[in-house]
């Protein structure tokens, strides 16, 4: 009995080893199944070189050298010529009672700006009609002594006071006739009301009135008006470049705001103070307004300098834009393209461009480097 009981231990223990094998082999293949995949490393590729299976279709151009004058580019901001700004002077004091007239507003020459209640009208025709009428009565005197000198009642001197009289009335109606204008009135209209008018054509840049102010007599401007046909462009010139600028220098102006749009203007002044903190003086150009500019826009302004650089022109076509930067394609080893980062300077003529850097005269490039970027793209 004792031997058939250690018999039947052992034929337990050995069918539970069987059964946690069993088990570890079935957790090891399903470790094994749940793994993930071992990564592939892959070598860096080189976006700057490009193998082609055909490399005799894209033809080459050679760069050449091109002489060109140094050239300065500053910024600048768009100003109204003070020579054609002009202040719209009230010459009546009063209340303000209409405004027709605002800051930005387009005018003409004679076109109300503001209507003003002034006693100073009323003193004004009263003046006048007084004068006016001091006159008739002088010039019937005037006529009366006539007669009388040549019937020989009165003397010659008499015939000559009388004309002095009639002479010096005529003189007071124009000078009242000319105040009662100055003060924005009519000879023929009496108002207590003075209008006020643009004495030039164009935009008015500032006004300091409201409604139901007072105006006083020279006193605080109205408005200003500016004609803005031509307008100034002042930029910051560092010290050492002032030499490249001369007083009637052409300079080409780029807007900021109008990116396509290429002007020339004319170095007016050139200020002879120089800006302690950042060393620059102040450079005036003038320039015609094509109608767009206005007044605080931000320009770019090249000016040409005086020595001679040498830099590199290629065909147009070989210059390819691409995410905002000039690239061209020169061949490499191997039948292989190598990419290029160059910067574009002026167009030149027969649809030569010029580059600043990037390239040297003699270098070779792709003349159609856009039928090189598609086939590259399509590999």
């Amino acid at each position: 009995m004792k031997r058939v009981s250690v018999e039947s231990a052992a034929l337990v223990t050995a069918i539970i080893a069987l059964l946690v094998g069993n088990g570890c082999k079935e957790k090891v293949a399903d470790a094994s199944v749940e793994a993930p995949p071992q990564a592939k490393v892959v070598g860096d590729v080189d976006v700057a070189n490009w193998a082609v299976d055909d490399p005799s279709k894209y033809p080459f151009a050679t760069a050449q050298a091109y002489d060109s004058y140094s050239r300065l580019q500053v910024t600048g901001t768009v100003f109204p010529d003070i020579a054609r700004t002009v202040p719209v002077i009230s010459m009546a004091t009063g209340r303000v009672v209409e405004i027709k007239g605002r800051l930005g507003d387009e005018v003409k020459k004679g076109q109300v700006l503001l209507r003003v209640r002034s006693d100073d009208m009323a003193g004004g025709f009263a003046t006048y009609q007084s004068s006016v009428a001091d006159e008739v009565l002088a010039k019937a005197q005037w006529e009366r002594a006539q007669q009388l000198y040549e019937h020989g009642a009165i003397a010659l001197n008499d015939l000559q006071i009388a004309k002095d009289t009639e002479d010096k009335a005529k003189i007071a109606v124009d000078a009242a006739g000319e105040h009662l204008k100055l003060l924005g009135g009519t000879l023929d209209k009496p108002s207590g009301i003075a209008d006020i008018v643009a004495p030039i054509s164009g935009v008015i840049t500032d006004q300091q009135v409201t409604n139901a102010a007072g105006v006083q007599s020279l006193g605080t401007n109205p408005f200003t008006i500016s004609d803005l046909s031509y307008v100034w462009v002042v930029c910051d010139v560092y010290e050492n470049n002032i030499p490249d600028v001369k007083i009637g220098d052409t300079a080409d102006l780029a807007i900021n705001a109008f990116p396509g749009m290429a002007l020339k203007g004319t170095i007016s002044n050139i200020g002879p103070i120089l800006d302690s903190n950042i060393r620059t003086a102040k450079v005036r150009i003038e320039v015609r307004n094509p109608g767009s500019l206005r007044v605080g826009m931000f320009a770019t302004a090249t000016f040409q300098g005086r020595k001679k650089e040498v830099h590199t022109s290629v065909p147009s076509s070989a210059v390819l834009r691409l995410h905002d930067r000039d690239w061209v394609y020169v061949p490499a080893p191997e039948n292989k393209f190598r990419r290029i980062e160059v910067v574009a300077g002026e167009s030149l003529p027969h649809n030569m461009q010029e580059l600043k850097t990037g390239l040297q005269p003699g270098d070779k490039v792709v003349l159609n480097p856009l039928a090189l970027q598609n086939a590259i793209d399509n590999q």
